[in-house]
């Protein structure tokens, strides 16, 4: 057991463990973990009374009304960006798969490329990126265990020796399938790969994939830092995966300064006293955004799939509003259509792509 799962595992010293950034873990280390990460939780979670009170509301999707604006959604596929070891891109597939290509990576976040996942209608955009139209992927990081963020389909149809940044616990999973580079990571921790080093920090959200494994696994978001070339180097994406509001993005943005694009969900949090502490609205996002000290913020987690009850046009309205009315920049809104790109050329961003986004055909 290396000192660091000792440490971990030791209880009280967990918290002052959690305030510091450690030296990078080696890639594909089999390590030991607690069989309970629940108390990293910060909210509790919801309980029978919980669950009854929604059947009865029957809150879980957009009625009629709030299903009107699914042509309207973003969707405009392209070609991916030419890149190279200096420059960085992003990519929205949708949901909150990303393809971030940075100091000559290509790296996937979450990726799914099903249509449909386990309890959820199907997708109510198409992927924004075929997947014979990607680049070899070199990494894939995961952000926590539920079925929107990890879906089996779509990983195992990469080679099983690509490498897999992981939250903590959920390795066995991952070599259960055969992958055979692994890289379990605990909050504040890190790994390097080619040049790109991937930080797992916090975030406000849990985990569950079966009956008996809540919280038997980490969650997290990830900071993607290029640290090779004078142009690409030190420039950090902060991919948030899935989580609510709360006090872990101003430690993020200490702990990670300069951070130059935040990618943060904004949809799937009503109702609120359902979802309000694991997923954030976009008010929040705007707020966690300027938490972060990020210079640019690229809203996800929504136009995708049905996972909760506001209309499917909200997220975005919402956000545009809080976004203006905090006064700042547009340019630094970078709210992409599905299968939209956005390259950041050394310490500045590029123009957007003159294709404009358009919705999907009714």
């Amino acid at each position: 057991m290396t000192e660091q799962t000792e440490r971990t595992l030791a209880g009280p010293a967990q918290p002052e463990l959690l305030g510091r950034i450690v030296s990078p873990r080696p890639l594909g280390e089999v390590r030991v973990w607690p069989a309970s990460f629940a108390d990293r939780l910060t909210a509790p979670l919801p309980g029978v009374r919980g669950m009854t009170r929604l059947a009865r509301e029957r809150a879980v999707r957009p009625d009629a009304e709030g299903l009107r604006g699914i042509h309207q959604l973003p969707y405009a596929p392209g070609p991916l960006p030419v890149t190279d070891a200096d420059t960085t891109t992003v990519t929205w597939a949708g949901h909150a798969s990303w393809i971030v290509r940075t100091g000559g990576l290509t790296i996937l976040t979450d990726p799914v490329w099903s249509r449909r996942i386990l309890g959820t209608p199907a997708r109510i955009t198409p992927v924004g990126v075929r997947w014979e139209d990607l680049p070899a992927v070199d990494a894939v990081v995961i952000s926590h265990n539920h079925y929107d963020h990890l879906d089996a389909p779509t990983l195992t149809r990469l080679p099983r020796d690509t490498p897999l940044f992981v939250p903590a616990g959920l390795g066995r999973w991952c070599r259960r399938r055969r992958f055979s580079c692994v890289t379990e990571l605990d909050w504040w921790e890190s790994a390097d790969l080619g040049g790109v080093r991937f930080d797992f920090v916090p975030a406000h959200h849990w985990s569950k994939r079966t009956l008996t494994d809540t919280c038997h696994s980490l969650w997290g978001g990830w900071v993607i830092q290029s640290t090779r070339g004078a142009a690409g180097g030190g420039q950090r994406i902060y991919f948030a995966g899935d989580t609510g509001y709360g006090h872990w993005f101003t430690e993020i943005g200490r702990r990670h300064p300069g951070i130059d694009l935040a990618l943060l969900p904004i949809g799937a949090y009503e109702p609120r006293w359902w979802l309000g502490d694991v997923h954030a609205d976009p008010e929040e996002a705007v707020q966690a955004y300027e938490d972060l000290g990020a210079r640019a913020m690229a809203p996800m987690h929504w136009a995708t799939f049905l996972l909760s009850a506001e209309p499917v046009l909200e997220p975005i309205t919402r956000l545009h509003r809080a976004w203006q009315r905090a006064g700042h920049p547009r340019e630094h809104l970078w709210d992409l259509p599905i299968g939209g790109s956005r390259v950041m050329d050394g310490t500045r961003e590029a123009p957007p792509s003159p294709q404009a986004p358009h919705g999907i055909s009714g």
